[in-house]
Formats: C-alpha cells, sequence, structure tokens
C-alpha cells in the first residue's frame, strides 16, 4: 500500500466518521418533476443518456446537502408525497442523476417518477400540482442481475491516462476513495475524483488492471477490492467493464436532522 493511499484512507475515514448521514433518517421537504426526458440526459453526475435507463427513468436530481459535491450520485432515495387523497403511501424510489439547482424543492424527480407517487387513477390529479410536500429517506440501492462495474470515459489514452465512472453501485453507502495497480503487483497508486462517479489518473499502470476502493456507511469504512483482472491490458474507451463484486452494505448512522417513526 502506497503511502499516499495511507494517508488518503485515513483522511476520509475520519471525515466521513464524523459525520452524519441522513441513511435511515425520514426527511420532510418538497418535490417538483422534469417536464422532459431531454434535462436527464445533462445531470452533474456525468452519466449522460445512460441515466433514462436508470430503473425504469426513476430518477431524480436532488439538492447539494443530498448532492455532497457528487459523493451522493448514484445514491437511492424512497420518496412519498403527503398528500394522501391523492398519493400512495409506498411513494417511489429513485436513483440520484443530477443536481438541482432550484432553491424552491429539495427533490426534482423524473416525470415517470413522479407520478409513480399517485394513487390509481390519481396521477393527472398529482401531475397538475407543480412542486408538493414530501417525506424521503435514503436506501440501498440494489442491482440483483449487475455487479459494481465501471465505464472507461472518452478522456482516457492508454497506458497511463485513465478516467473511469462507476455504474451500478448496490448497498447503502459511499466510494471515497480508489486505487490502481497490475495484476499481481502490491504498488497501488490512487485516482482521484473529477466530479460524482467519475475518477482518474494520469499515473495509471500498464495493464491488465485491477482496483480497490474505500467505502463508507455512516459511521464505518471499509476496503472493498476487486481482486481479479478488471481492465485488460488493451482496454478500451467507451467500454463497460464488470468487477466482480457489488457493495451491499447498509449504512449505520444516527438522526440528528431527522426522524424514524411513522415509516413503513
Amino acid at each position: 500500500m502506497g503511502g499516499g493511499s495511507v494517508f488518503l484512507f485515513f483522511l476520509v475515514f475520519l471525515l466521513f466518521s464524523s459525520a452524519t448521514a441522513c441513511g435511515g433518517c425520514v426527511h420532510q421537504a418538497t418535490a417538483a418533476h422534469f417536464t422532459s426526458f431531454s434535462a436527464l440526459s445533462v445531470g452533474a453526475c456525468g452519466y449522460g443518456s445512460m441515466a433514462l435507463g436508470f430503473s425504469g427513468g426513476y430518477v431524480a436530481a436532488v439538492s447539494s446537502a443530498l448532492y455532497r459535491g457528487g459523493v451522493g450520485c448514484g445514491a437511492c432515495f424512497q420518496v412519498r408525497c403527503k398528500n394522501t387523497k391523492i398519493c400512495s403511501s409506498r411513494g417511489v424510489e429513485v436513483i440520484t442523476t443530477d443536481l438541482t439547482k432550484s432553491n424552491d424543492t429539495d427533490l426534482v424527480l423524473s416525470r415517470p417518477a413522479y407520478v409513480a407517487m399517485a394513487r390509481r387513477g390519481m396521477a393527472k390529479a398529482l401531475k397538475k400540482l407543480d412542486i408538493v410536500d414530501v417525506e424521503y429517506k435514503r436506501i440501498p440501492c440494489e442491482y440483483s442481475n449487475k455487479n459494481l462495474s465501471i465505464r472507461v470515459e472518452e478522456k482516457s489514452k492508454r497506458p497511463n491516462s485513465l478516467t473511469i465512472k462507476f455504474l451500478h453501485q448496490g448497498g447503502q453507502t459511499d466510494i471515497v476513495a480508489v486505487d490502481v495497480a497490475q495484476v499481481g503487483s502490491s504498488n497501488w497508486q490512487f485516482m482521484s475524483r473529477e466530479y460524482g462517479p467519475v475518477w482518474s489518473t494520469d499515473r495509471a499502470p500498464v495493464g491488465p488492471l485491477q482496483l480497490r476502493m474505500v467505502v463508507t456507511g455512516g459511521y464505518d469504512g471499509k476496503w472493498v477490492w476487486a481482486q481479479k483482472e478488471v481492465l485488460p491490458v488493451h482496454w478500451k474507451t467507451g467500454s463497460v467493464y464488470d468487477l466482480g463484486v457489488q457493495i451491499t452494505d447498509i449504512a449505520r448512522e444516527g438522526c440528528l436532522n431527522g426522524h424514524t417513526e411513522g415509516w413503513k
């Protein structure tokens, strides 16, 4: 383990262990909806048009407090509106793909996600409301048929310039550090977060490559290793590679600014 990686791990761990996350807590907020799908393909998380296929299009832009400088990209939330006459008690599950710059709402849902909060036969009535009072909580993301994967971004250039984007991150945790090394080597090089789920380095070793990540959940941090070869020697930009692992941890956290009562 390189000295830079050790320092980065403990710095990140200390920062996150002192923070109170919002995973199991129920929070009061307001929500609006996008009027078109085109807005979803230019989200701040950098998923692009891929976002349209996430969870059947049930995605959301979130406030800066939930976006957390991009760390919150890919986080999953259950959202339900509080108008019990037109909305169901189950609400809808969404994936974070964007940052909303609106000062009026905390969440901006895709049209399918917004309508999914309605009771049967009440979708039209809900769409007439531009903003609704909601409550939300963070929930684990579930990808039952997919492992954690990376997409090699187009700006990458073999062998040393590597930019990757994480996809299909399960569980209720955040990736806060990433290292890359040649398969079989202990000479790990740390990667830097560019934004959201995108990490990069100009010092990538020659492939084949393996990855390891530090993930946090509430008060805990741990290494997650992709033991196998993740990237071949001749990796290609635009390609998606399976890490062979999935993150399934559930966050442990307190609720100083929210509550857990009354939510089923």
